[in-house]
């Protein structure tokens, strides 16, 4: 299969002054050799889109809205060629693929419709003297950082409110998984979208990118990534305001109570930590389990762990597929044997399938006792492990799960007591809480708090990322006013 292998710049593909090999971590092999920006494509897309900014923020609603359902109509069209970029590039199981094309098309639709849902607002005058109105207008040049986990999900969530905002948008996927970025770029192209309104290069590594970073052009810079990406990134950008949104790392806890349904917590924690290879930013990953139930509980997860079906074959029904890289295939191995040498128990996994001889394959992995002094608790493990925490006393439960140095993203609990359910909804500091399921779609808010990032994707509240808020005043003449303040 022939991948895209050229960037989108100025309305055009577009080569670049460097190449860079796009292997599948499943087989090892490169599947592209794709161009990558320097200093001067990164100049080139930052004028484009600055040159855009004046006429795509004054485009009609309605002719944004057509060009959204263009680029809509086209993904739609090719659905396979887009899962088949995905699939090769990260190795995601064929099945799974499908979220990431799904919230494109979600995307471009829904931000095409609550654009026209944002009203101007009337305010009024205590003095009766003035007319107020609020008004949302385009923020400017955006600058959009993907994470390579979701390549076209992580995408959706970004150009679907900028294009309908009005923001011309620079999108630098990840150089790991850039193939089905570009394949973006080659609809956008086929469209004929105007010039300008949406750019797709990588860069490989961080200086060239962090010229974009750098640029006073861009107004909005939104990221997808880790803490230290959004703290990197801020500094860089501190040569002018700039408005930031940033989706960051999480440590997410489960709380898995004695009343709780066993089936159905094993169900959720092993269905998101098992899929794309626990590669998840929501991903559960200290599971405190309570006392009494924690062996029935431990055998149902150790149960579904060796039930996963672990490879890359688009006509198989995997579960878990490789982790994206050898270099994340030896973190995790150290993480899982560092909590052993500790004391944790290894329930199930914590090497490579025995069956699989290539690529960057861990077995689906339990692990027991685990406590919060390993660096597997402490930590993002971003791997396809279940790390159980067995607690005795909910007197410092809730401490603990706040205990979160990589900030507060996403929190499970399961209890058939919604009242204790909802206590801990109030007291766990983290931007989503999960009770007794997951649910995850285009029109819900989905952020953190404190470390884990600002603003949001998906939902009207990412669309006002892109929006500012203009306040007109107008002073009434003495008829308007009767004359009171004469």
């Amino acid at each position: 299969m022939d991948f895209p292998t050229r960037m989108y710049i100025d309305g055009a593909l577009t080569g670049g002054s460097g190449r860079k090999d796009v292997l599948n971590p499943a087989t090892e092999q490169i599947i592209a050799t794709v161009h990558t920006a320097g200093l001067e494509d990164v100049e080139r897309a930052l004028q484009s889109a600055k040159s855009a900014f004046p006429a795509w923020s004054s485009t009609a609603i309605s002719e944004r809205q057509n060009w959204m359902h263009k680029l809509r109509d086209e993904v739609v069209a090719h659905e396979e060629f887009l899962r088949d970029c995905v699939h090769h590039e990260l190795g995601k199981p064929w099945a799974q693929t499908h979220e990431d094309w799904d919230r494109l098309v979600a995307s471009l639709e829904f931000y095409a419709e609550e654009i026209a849902r944002v009203q101007d607002v009337g305010l009024a005058d205590r003095a009766g003297t003035h007319t107020h109105r609020m008004v949302h207008e385009p923020a400017g040049v955006a600058l959009a950082y993907l994470a390579w986990n979701f390549p076209l999900l992580n995408l959706a969530f970004k150009i679907g409110p900028a294009m309908a905002a009005g923001c011309p948008i620079i999108i630098r996927p990840s150089e790991q998984t850039p193939v089905s970025a570009y394949a973006v770029g080659m609809l956008c192209e086929k469209i004929g979208l105007p010039k300008g309104v949406v750019q797709i290069l990588c860069t490989d590594g961080y200086d060239v990118a962090d010229a974009l970073t750098a640029s006073t052009i861009p107004q909005v810079i939104t990221l997808i990534g880790s803490t230290g990406t959004g703290q990197h990134i801020m500094r860089t950008g501190a040569t002018s305001i700039k408005r930031y949104s940033m989706e960051l790392g999480g440590n997410a806890p489960v709380l898995v109570f004695a009343d709780a349904d066993l089936d159905l917590a094993a169900d959720i924690v092993c269905g998101v930590k098992f899929s794309n290879a626990g590669q998840i930013c929501v991903s559960p990953n200290r599971i405190f389990v309570a006392e009494a139930v924690h062996e029935a509980f431990a055998e149902k997860v150790v149960a579904r762990a060796r039930a996963a079906r672990v490879g890359f074959d688009k006509e198989a029904d995997i579960t878990t597929g490789p982790v994206v890289d050898r270099r994340a295939w030896i973190r995790i191995k150290g993480l899982i044997d560092d909590a052993v040498s500790q004391g944790a128990e290894l329930l199930a996994g914590g090497d490579r399938p025995a069956q699989l001889n290539s690529g960057h394959f861990l077995a689906p992995t339990v692990l027991d006792r685990v406590t919060d002094t390993m660096p597997v608790y402490r930590q993002e493990t971003f791997g396809p492990i279940v790390s159980l925490v067995p607690f005795s006393s909910e007197g410092d439960l809730l401490e603990r799960a706040n205990d979160c140095d990589e900030g507060g993203l996403t929190a499970y609990v399961f209890t058939r007591d919604l009242a204790k359910a909802e206590a801990c909804a109030a007291a766990l500091r983290y931007g989503e809480i999960q009770i007794n399921g997951v649910k995850y779609d285009i029109d819900l808010p989905h952020g953190g708090i404190g470390q884990s990032g600002i603003g949001h994707d998906c939902s009207a509240l990412a669309l006002h990322d892109y929006l500012i808020v203009k306040r007109i005043t107008r002073a009434l003449d003495k008829t308007e006013f009767g004359g009171l303040n004469a």
